[in-house]
């Protein structure tokens, strides 16, 4: 049933897609019926890829359930060799054709294919999509990583050609980025650069853009590094087992980690950390430091994704942009203990759950100022009125963007301040009026400003040199609904309404005054109370 609304994951066979699309020479059979087909748009719409992703369907139909379905699965499986010519071939079946009970990998093994053949065994009604990537790249590596090739084997050297020209670089794999993966082209390139300042050659960056022969030589890398546990997590174990390759623990998003992951890296590299710790690009740093900052200190601040993103959005609100975390979740529920260890720094209750209906419940309840989310909290905050960024998959097209915007890194932490940051200071009117409504630098009894001609209180000494004397100001504990005349001279204002309108901006104020006396004209109001007020705003923000 929740197949019918909207799931953050698809089922596992999603999962191994996004491998298979990420990869190079790899061609996944898909045992499945033609409804099974849809995700194909995820990679050419929302991705923008120019080709379909590299997936066979044996698609087959209601009628050919009472006839033999391994016949067909194994044209299929000739047919996909004979045109796709495939250096690797993984065989699967969806959550529909898993229940005929019909045997990819078995099939697959008779048939004797000139070819390598990765069988996936996905069970749909227990796991989901990411746990399916992660599965699908850990057999992968499993079966194509050649066990003779061993760490320090094929190391470059730091003149770049070889023997003498200079000591061995350490070599590095970067594991788990991969097809349908937020920002994580971006996120790769950031991190080259910083394996670059720090000396550091990459053996291999997989599943995204890598061959089978880039998995095959996987173990010539001194260390791994974990961008996405989601994916690489699994594959990356193994590899620490077989290969005694260490992995990272640390993923780079934000200042303080993708300081805590240089650290690392340099210290698994045995190299100086120095170079790649010279940031002179980030703006994080001095936001924290600018006074400009104190107008957001304090916001509250809800943040849902998977695990990975969610964690590290959490601690970059806390301890870079000085906000109170008041949910922290996570909807793959094979990382709960991280999220439920990361809750506990903020003294929060962590949400584990894939039901988009509790997440709005909770997010209700917390009464965040800003939602850190995916594409789902994108709809639940706008529908409660509350500022939204996206930080995690699943993701629509616009966050894909043509330029290069990661979430790793120095230029990573300038993405975030800009997602985050930005639109809370220069937002709508909402975020406006919540900043400033109480601010003593722009109430009306505050002195002249460096724009001192059109001050509050120049604006008034002009207005008393050129109008007859008017009744003293009414204080706020003392409202009467006696009226007084608006800027159009035929427009009368309640004192309250009055009042009300002096906590807007004063930089705004003007034009909220006119539409408010438009509009009352328009609707025949002879005088302006909080209700026209109200009406006014709710009618201009149509």
């Amino acid at each position: 049933m929740q197949l019918s609304v909207w799931t953050y994951e698809g089922p596992p066979h999603v999962g191994a897609m996004r491998v298979a699309t990420a990869m190079r020479g790899v061609h996944y059979l898909l045992h499945a019926p033609q409804g099974d087909t849809y995700a194909d748009l995820l990679f050419t719409m929302i991705e923008r890829r120019n080709a379909r992703p590299p997936v066979t369907y044996t698609t087959f139909q209601a009628r050919d359930l009472g006839k033999d379905t391994a016949d067909l699965f194994q044209r299929a499986a000739r047919d996909a060799y004979a045109r796709f010519d495939p250096q690797v071939m993984l065989v699967g079946s969806s959550c529909t054709a898993e229940l005929i009970q019909d045997d990819p990998a078995g099939m697959a093994e008779a048939m004797r294919l000139p070819c390598p053949v990765v069988p996936l065994e996905l069970p749909s009604y227990s796991r989901k999509e990411n746990w399916g990537a992660g599965e699908t790249f850990y057999q992968i590596v499993r079966h194509l990583a050649d066990r003779s090739i061993l760490p320090g084997t094929g190391r470059g050297t730091a003149g770049g050609g070889g023997g003498a020209q200079g000591p061995k670089r350490p070599l590095v794999n970067i594991l788990g980025p991969a097809a349908l993966g937020f920002r994580h082209r971006d996120d790769v390139r950031e991190v080259r650069g910083i394996l670059d300042r720090l000396g550091i050659e990459v053996n291999c960056v997989a599943p995204l853009g890598a061959s089978p022969a880039d998995i095959a030589r996987i173990g010539a890398a001194d260390f791994n590094i974990v961008l996405y546990p989601e994916i690489g997590d699994s594959a990356a174990r193994w590899l620490e087992r077989e290969f005694e390759q260490p992995r990272t623990k640390t993923v780079p998003i934000g200042v303080g980690a993708t300081r805590d992951f240089i650290a690392e890296v340099a210290a698994l590299a045995g190299v100086d950390a120095a170079p790649a710790l010279e940031d002179r690009e980030s703006r994080m740093p001095w936001w924290s430091r600018s006074v400009d900052s104190t107008y957001l200190t304090g916001k509250r601040v809800f943040v849902f994704g998977d695990a990975t993103h969610a964690v590290a959005a959490a601690r970059v609100a806390k301890e870079e942009l000085g906000f109170e975390v008041v949910g922290l979740g996570c909807y793959n529920r094979e990382f709960a203990r991280e999220v439920r260890d990361a809750a506990k720094l903020y003294g929060v209750e962590p949400l584990i759950t894939d039901d988009h209906l509790e997440v709005e419940d909770a997010i209700a309840a917390a009464a965040p100022e800003l939602v850190l989310g995916t594409q789902m909290e994108r709809h639940i905050a706008k529908r409660q009125g509350v500022p939204c960024a996206v930080i995690s998959a699943p993701v629509h097209v616009q966050d894909f963007p043509a330029r290069h915007s990661p979430q790793m890194g120095f230029e990573g932490a300038n993405v975030l301040f800009d997602t985050w940051v930005h639109p809370l200071v220069m937002g709508l009117e909402e975020h406006l009026l919540t900043m400033f409504r109480e601010d003593f630098e722009f109430s009306d009894d505050a002195g002249a400003s460096h724009l001192a001609a059109h001050s509050p209180s120049r604006h008034a000494e002009l207005v008393s040199a050129s109008s007859a004397p008017t009744a003293p100001a009414i204080q706020e504990e003392d409202w009467t609904p006696e009226q007084v005349r608006g800027d159009d001279e035929d427009t009368l204002w309640t004192a309250e309404a009055e009042a009300e309108l002096k906590k807007i901006p004063f930089f705004v104020r003007g034009k909220a005054r006119r539409n408010t006396e438009s509009f009352a004209a328009e609707q025949g109001r002879a005088a302006i109370d909080l209700e026209t007020l109200y009406d006014a705003k709710a009618h201009y923000a149509r």
